[in-house]
């Protein structure tokens, strides 16, 4: 596997209450901090419902966060096809990318929300297979084809776009939760994916088995997948120790989940936390359980544990939430970079491994430089010099240094 790379999924979920135009320059703000940190994507949902998810375009919040990042990828997670024309959908992907310099990760999904499908009169049942329509021409329309397609919801007459993507290949994703719909979708395309499901616990129990449901789809379309096109999203709070972690979190995940999760979304089999203690408990150290709220070596313990139960993916997706105040959340985003990042990634294997290489061989470093320090000594004049530095107080400080008196007698020896 490939160095594993690090992002951030942004659906958004923030509570009812602070000025829309606020939160969205705090978000953009957010990403900036991303990039500032080293994290490699940036992803942004697609929602017109609910009140907690208030991006309506992914592609016009990332044109905003492009102009204040330089090399952070977007990603759109996801654009819900069944909502749109797919020709004005590939023609704002293209531009987006031109605006961005090439940074652009096209996700797509059939549409999460069923007040969303609703309000639009689109029939639920139909979704899933509007995206893979959409998904099919959209290559096309990619590649630089001119398209001719009649279908129940659009159509397209000898359509070619007149502006194509800055990258050579514009990746492309598709969203999967617990069922294997998303993945088998990836493998019909040659396409990559983003386990959004895996943020719940039902869906980290499922992720085991999910790959080879792309495979096999690859296989019968004489396509190909790749693990390192696999992203994978988990849910932490982050801080310098557990208890700060649990206190930070706690009150605003209690909120998060009774508003949002059971009395927004209704989501089956959701019950209410009765305390904070509660909500912590069930969703962070019961058995099972999809997040992490704790220090930065527990949340490397499960990265790694999650990723051998996989079989490998190449990215992991911190799920953005309001938890914790701003202050606490961007610490929690730093410490994941300064501390987890690079054992991840393997950063800091070379440091350990320089530091274990001269403690095991101290002996013979200080016989090297009791050699170099000999032959300068037998040069007339050094040795004098060398004691009177010493005696001066401002030569060989170092705990390493070899002795002079050895140094003396070893140049005496050698005249």
């Amino acid at each position: 596997m490939a160095r594993m790379k690090f992002g951030a999924f942004l659906a958004p979920h923030h509570p009812i209450g602070e000025h829309p135009m606020l939160q969205f320059k705090n978000d953009i703000r957010f990403a900036t901090l991303l990039d500032d940190l080293g994290y490699d994507e940036f992803w942004v949902g697609e929602h017109h419902s609910t009140g907690w998810e208030m991006i309506a375009s992914p592609e016009m919040f990332l044109a905003g966060v492009a102009q204040h990042t330089q090399r952070i990828k977007l990603g759109t997670g996801v654009v819900s096809l069944p909502y749109h024309h797919p020709f004005n959908v590939a023609q704002r992907m293209v531009q987006l990318d031109h605006m961005s310099g090439g940074r652009v990760i096209f996700g797509t999904g059939p549409g999460a929300l069923p007040s969303d499908a609703y309000m639009l009169g689109i029939d639920p049942m139909t979704q899933r297979d509007r995206q893979d329509e959409a998904i099919g021409v959209l290559k096309r329309l990619f590649a630089g084809e001119r398209v001719t397609h009649e279908s129940d919801w659009f159509t397209l007459k000898d359509a070619r776009l007149q502006l194509f993507p800055l990258q050579e290949e514009l990746p492309m994703v598709t969203a999967s939760s617990i069922s294997p719909s998303g993945m088998t979708l990836a493998g019909k395309y040659g396409i990559g994916v983003l386990s959004i499901g895996s943020n719940s616990d039902a869906g980290l129990a499922a992720l085991p088995t999910q790959w080879g449901f792309a495979e096999q789809a690859a296989a019968k379309h004489n396509q190909k997948v790749d693990r390192k096109d696999w992203r994978v999203l988990m849910t932490w709070h982050i801080a310098e120790t557990r208890e700060q972690a649990i206190a930070e979190s706690a009150k605003g995940l209690m909120h998060w989940h009774n508003e949002y999760t059971v009395g927004t979304l209704m989501r089956p089999g959701a019950a209410a936390f009765k305390t904070p203690e509660e909500a912590v408990e069930q969703t962070a150290f019961a058995d099972g359980a999809a997040a992490v709220i704790g220090t930065p070596d527990d949340l490397v313990a499960a990265i790694r544990k999650l990723h051998a139960s996989a079989g490998g993916f190449g990215t992991v997706l911190g799920f953005v939430h309001d938890w914790a105040n701003r202050e606490a959340t961007n610490r929690s985003w730093e410490l994941v970079a300064r501390y987890v990042i690079p054992e991840i990634q393997g950063l800091l294997e070379g440091y350990r491994t320089s530091r274990t290489y001269v403690v095991e061989h101290r002996e013979s470093f200080e016989r090297a430089g009791q050699a170099v320090l000999a032959k300068i000594m037998s040069h007339e004049g050094a040795a004098k010099a060398l004691q009177e530095g010493m005696q001066a107080g401002v030569a060989m400080r170092s705990p390493n240094a070899p002795d002079l008196n050895k140094a003396a007698a070893a140049a005496k020896a050698g005249e």
